[in-house]
C-alpha cells in the first residue's frame, strides 16, 4: 500500500505541475525520483549465474557464485532474444514494483548494434521496427519506477559509419529518450558514454548532445569494461566540463562497476586476471555504482572466452572473478 501511494501521489503530482500543451521533455523535468520510490536495487532470481547456480548444486563453484554474484542487484538486458518485449519488460518491472525494488534495465536492440565491434551484432531490423519495439518497452514500465540504459556502445562506435548512419541513429535514440518521457514517466534514462579509453571527453560530449542528453536523465560510464571508478569518475566530469562548455547543461553519470575490481589491463574482451567491484549503490564518485554487466557472461568469442558468444554465462570465469585471478 505505501509503494502504491507513493506511485500515485508522485504521477499525479507530475501531472499537475505539467502546463497545458506541454510535451515529453516537460514530463522528463518533473518526473519522480524512483530510488525515493523504492527500497534499494532489484535482485534478479533468473539472472543466468542464480540460474547456474540453482541448476548445478554440486559444484564446487556454485555456493560462491551464488553468494558473490547472483546475490548481487544487477541490471537485465533485453534484445531480441527477450521475446514479446512488452510481455518481457512487464512482467520483469512487475517483480520489482512488487518487491518494492528499483530495477535496471538495459534496452540493446538498436538497428546496426555494435557495428564496429562486432562480437554483439544484430538489433532491430529497421528503424521503424525499432521505434515500435522501444515503445512497448517504455509503454510496458508505465508509471512503475525504473533506470532504464539506452543502447550500450552506441555513441562510441561511429568510427565505421556515414554521417547519414550516424544522423538515423541519433534520431532513433532521441526518439526513444520521448517514448520513455512520454510512457514511463517514473523512469531515469541514460545514454551510454562509452569507457575513459575509448574517445575523447569533448568528442562524447559531442555524441551525447547529438543524440539527445539534454532530455536524458544522465549517462552511463564503463559497461562491460574494467576501468577502475575513479578513472571513469575523472571522465564523467571531464564529459560535463565539456557538455557545460559547449551545450550549456550537465548530468548525473553512473559506472559499471561490476568487473572493475581490479582495473582495466587494456583488454577490453574477457581479459583474464579480473574482478568484480563495488556493489550496486548510490554515491561512490558517481551518482551511483552499478553492476550493469553481468560477472561471468561473455563479451565474446576472444580471451579467457574463447568459444563461446556474447553473453554466455561462464562459471569458470565467473568464479575465477570473485577472487581476482
Amino acid at each position: 500500500m505505501k509503494r502504491l501511494l507513493r506511485t500515485l501521489v508522485a504521477s499525479t503530482f507530475a501531472c499537475l505541475l505539467l502546463p497545458l500543451g506541454s510535451g515529453p521533455q516537460a514530463a522528463a523535468a518533473v518526473q519522480a525520483d524512483p530510488i525515493g520510490m523504492t527500497s534499494g536495487f532489484y535482485t534478479d532470481p533468473d539472472s543466468t549465474p542464480a540460474a547456474w547456480a540453482a541448476a548445478n548444486p554440486g559444484d564446487g563453484r556454485a555456493a560462491a557464485i551464488r553468494d558473490s554474484i547472483a546475490s548481487r542487484p544487477m541490471a537485465r538486458w533485453f534484445g531480441s532474444w527477450s521475446g514479446d518485449i512488452g510481455a518481457a519488460v512487464g512482467s520483469y518491472v512487475g517483480a520489482a514494483d512488487a518487491a518494492d525494488k528499483l530495477p535496471v534495465l538495459i534496452a540493446y536492440n538498436i538497428p546496426g548494434r555494435d557495428a564496429c565491434g562486432g562480437h554483439s551484432g544484430g538489433g532491430a531490423g529497421t528503424p521503424s521496427a525499432y521505434r515500435t519495439w522501444i515503445s512497448a518497452f517504455a509503454s510496458a514500465i508505465g508509471s512503475r519506477p525504473a533506470l532504464v540504459v539506452i543502447e550500450p556502445d552506441s555513441l562510441g562506435d561511429f568510427s565505421c559509419l556515414s554521417q547519414d548512419q550516424i544522423d538515423e541513429r541519433n534520431g532513433m535514440l532521441r526518439d526513444a529518450l520521448d517514448r520513455f518521457a512520454a510512457y514511463a514517466p517514473n523512469t531515469w534514462t541514460y545514454l551510454d558514454a562509452g569507457n575513459p579509453a575509448w574517445i575523447s571527453a569533448d568528442t562524447m560530449a559531442q555524441h551525447l548532445d547529438g543524440a539527445g542528453a539534454r532530455q536524458a536523465h544522465g549517462f552511463t560510464l564503463n559497461i562491460s569494461n574494467y576501468y577502475a571508478t575513479g578513472e571513469n569518475s575523472a571522465y564523467g566530469d571531464a564529459i560535463n566540463g565539456s557538455l557545460s562548455a559547449s551545450y550549456g547543461y550537465t548530468k548525473p553519470y553512473v559506472i559499471d562497476t561490476s568487473r572493475n575490481g581490479n582495473g582495466s589491463n587494456g583488454e577490453w574482451c574477457n581479459p583474464g586476471g579480473r574482478r568484480t567491484g563495488a556493489v550496486s549503490q548510490t554515491g561512490g564518485g558517481a551518482e551511483m555504482l552499478l553492476w550493469l554487466k553481468t560477472p561471468g557472461e561473455s563479451d565474446g568469442d576472444c580471451g579467457v572466452g574463447a568459444g563461446s558468444v556474447a553473453g554466455q554465462f561462464l562459471p569458470e570465469v565467473a568464479y575465477k572473478m570473485i577472487y581476482g585471478y
